[in-house]
């Protein structure tokens, strides 16, 4: 047991008294005093399919925790549904809530004294804000993730929530009907889980996978499925474990661990979220993480599966050919993985490959052969240049038109590029800019799915670049850059843009350039004003006044 933790002391000494009697009131026999107690930090909510069904995976855990050994002790944590808030003024809480999330869990646990927790999420910010959390606390516990939803079918196509948001655009540019339109939406969800390509959620269950701290092939599985209610238990058998080995999460969230998870990541094609949760949970666990190792793990990297948003196959078609572990072992084989990283489970990572065949089934395609990789190197980009010298993030794999170069068609906000884009003012070779919604400009970091999903649906994702300070779903694609930074909020050179400026991004090249001369920008910058805050109260105010760059990760301490 750490020195912090002192749950066991409670049946020593007569000032213990209170403390043992209002745990009696909670189901604690004398015999039980002696047992560990863990936290079972919840995310249930019905605000979401995606944690719809996380509140029976936690009872399935708790049993298992009293099966062996310790005594659970359930709470709760909040989520907010990114696809439910996704184009409203509500999304700016999503980034926030990652760290509410955190908050809450750490409050919890070292409240009460727990000696480990388990902690089960579903929607895209539960995932890295348990494991900030976790990383902070430092006391032994394991991630649950509630699981993938099953793919919707419609008119011969399987559907996620994606499809509904490139469905706008499609019926603004009179591609579809509005009987397509509502049949898209009906069909796009049909049950329990998070979003089912290779979005935001399963890219970060997938990175924590590939980090130790979750059961092997636990992060693709399907919601629904009975493997995910028996995975919750076995992880809490396996957490009862690391408890009496008193192996902690920064034994596991190495340096070396963080590599893996960015290599899983790119092999995965996963999130551009990754590059800012990563860089978070990191900076919660005290590892030197930079964002241009990113760059320098894109390089040696190929992207291994096809995988929507940009792909074909979605997450429940990967976890049938394989999942994370194949994906993994193929690594391993190829020296692109630190196999002597240990897990929760105590073994290494190798060992846990040890029954992995080193190549995936030759009856699929959703996980390509080494030698025939979807990208020969990884998708997730580091840009620079004077519009994002403390870098942007990008996806660039799959882009017809790497380079390009137009006129910036100016947006100080989300609703305002919308509206533009579905009266078709946008045009081939233009480049959208959306700023001042950055961490302390939004203030939270909006997704901009609504707008680059209406793009595409309107046939200019190849034609069109889109640069923010914002952020990006996972489930978007095509040439766009997000995280620029600094922020405009702050006075970056995206805050001193002008209509029909002439701006260039180079994928090839990792160039995010203002064609303007430096003087111009010197004379722009001193007659650059900040805006007046939105929030002056509550929580988005307190956010902004706290909040990183998201070159950092975004983060509050």
């Amino acid at each position: 047991m750490s020195d912090n933790r002192r749950s066991r002391a409670i049946t020593h000494g007569v000032q213990r008294t209170p403390n043992r009697a209002m745990l009696r009131a909670v189901g604690f026999s004398d015999k039980d005093f002696d047992k560990p107690i863990v936290g079972v930090a919840n995310g249930y909510s019905t605000i979401t399919p995606c944690n719809l069904g996380l509140n029976e995976l936690a009872q399935r855990a708790e049993r298992a925790l009293k099966t062996s050994g310790a005594m659970p002790q359930m709470f709760g944590t909040i989520t907010v549904s990114d696809g439910i808030s996704m184009g409203t003024e509500g999304m700016k809480y999503s980034l926030v809530s990652r760290e509410v999330i955190a908050d809450s869990i750490e409050t919890a646990v070292n409240a009460e004294s727990m000696d480990g927790v388990i902690t089960i999420g579903g929607c895209d910010k539960n995932m890295p804000g348990a494991m900030i959390a976790i990383a902070r606390m430092n006391v032994p516990s394991i991630f649950v993730y509630g699981g993938t939803i099953k793919p919707g079918h419609y008119q011969g196509q399987d559907l996620t929530i994606v499809s509904a948001f490139e469905a706008v655009g499609q019926y603004s540019a009179h591609k579809i009907n509005e009987t397509q339109l509502l049949g898209i939406e009906r069909h796009a969800c049909p049950g329990a889980g998070a979003c089912g390509g290779m979005f935001t959620a399963n890219t970060m269950s997938s990175a924590i996978e590939a980090m130790g701290m979750s059961l092997p092939g636990s992060s693709t599985m399907a919601a629904e499925d009975s493997e995910k209610s028996d995975s919750a238990a076995r992880s809490a058998e396996v957490l009862v474990h690391a408890i009496t080995k008193q192996l902690l999460p920064r034994d596991i969230m190495t340096r070396q661990a963080f590599e893996n998870a960015i290599a899983v990541v790119m092999a995965v094609g996963g999130s551009t979220n990754a590059v800012l949760h990563l860089l978070a949970i990191a900076h919660a666990a005290e590892v030197a993480l930079h964002i241009d190792d990113f760059e320098k793990m894109r390089a040696r990297i190929p992207v291994l599966c096809d995988l929507k948003p940009s792909g074909k196959y979605v997450t429940t078609d990967f976890h049938r050919a394989g999942g994370v572990p194949q994906v993994m072992k193929m690594l391993l084989e190829h020296g692109l993985l630190h196999g002597h990283c240990l897990t929760i489970s105590g073994q290494t990572i190798a060992e846990t490959l040890n029954d992995i065949p080193a190549k995936p089934r030759a009856d699929q395609d959703v996980i390509r052969q080494w030698e025939n990789p979807v990208y020969a190197q990884g998708h997730l980009a580091i840009l620079k240049g004077n519009l994002a010298p403390e870098g942007a993030v990008a996806k660039i794999t799959g882009v017809k038109n790497p380079k390009i170069t137009g006129p910036a068609r100016v947006f100080d906000s989300e609703e305002l590029c919308m509206d533009a884009i579905l009266a078709q003012k946008i045009k081939s070779g233009d480049i959208v800019v959306i700023r001042y919604e950055g961490p302390k400009g939004g203030p939270g970091m909006r997704e901009m799915l609504s707008p680059t999903s209406a793009l595409i649906g309107e046939g200019l994702g190849d034609s069109v670049g889109l640069i923010t300070d914002g952020r990006f779903s996972g489930g978007t694609y095509g040439m766009v850059v997000g995280h620029v930074a600094p922020e405009a909020a702050v006075g970056g050179t995206i805050a001193l843009i002008k209509e029909g400026d002439s701006i260039t991004i180079d994928a090839e090249k990792r160039l995010l350039q203002l064609n303007v001369p430096e003087q111009e920008l010197t004379q722009r910058r001193a007659t650059w004003s900040a805006p007046k805050a939105q929030y002056t109260r509550g929580v988005l105010a307190k956010y902004a006044k706290l909040v990183s760059s998201a070159s950092t990760g975004a983060v509050t301490d």
